[in-house]
């Protein structure tokens, strides 16, 4: 009996296409599966990306609780193993699910927006 390995980089790919041709909710399986199989294979970055484009599929369906809770581990992710220019992206995306769920003001969201503020100063230092 053989078994099919799953292959993150093929799982991705179809995400993509089913996510161009409006197929929300199967592309984000096909992310987070691939997130899943990226990070166990060390490709922390993939597997932040997949994170954030399932967050992308769940804003579509303006499923915007979802889409908060993917951003934040994408984020979250990139953040832990150092792409903190991806991880800054993740927390705007953060702030526009704040926004579309009425809590911009809500204390969550001002600690985002003083985080991104941070981050973008350090980040900016870094070239001068």
């Amino acid at each position: 009996m053989s078994i099919e390995k799953e292959d993150p980089i093929k799982l991705h790919k179809q995400g993509n296409i089913l996510y161009e041709t409006g197929k929300y909710p199967e592309a984000a399986e096909n992310f987070l599966r691939s997130s899943e199989l990226y990070e166990k294979k060390s490709n922390f970055f993939d597997a932040s990306n997949m994170l954030y484009k399932a967050g992308e599929c769940s804003f579509m369906l303006e499923d915007y609780k979802v889409a908060l809770e993917r951003f934040t581990k994408s984020a979250e992710l990139a953040f832990k193993k150092g792409f903190d220019r991806f991880g800054v992206s993740g927390l705007e995306y953060v702030l526009d699910c704040y926004k579309k769920l009425k809590k911009e003001k809500s204390k969550e969201a001002i600690a985002i927006q003083k985080e991104i503020k941070k981050i973008k100063e350090k980040l900016a230092s870094q070239f001068l």
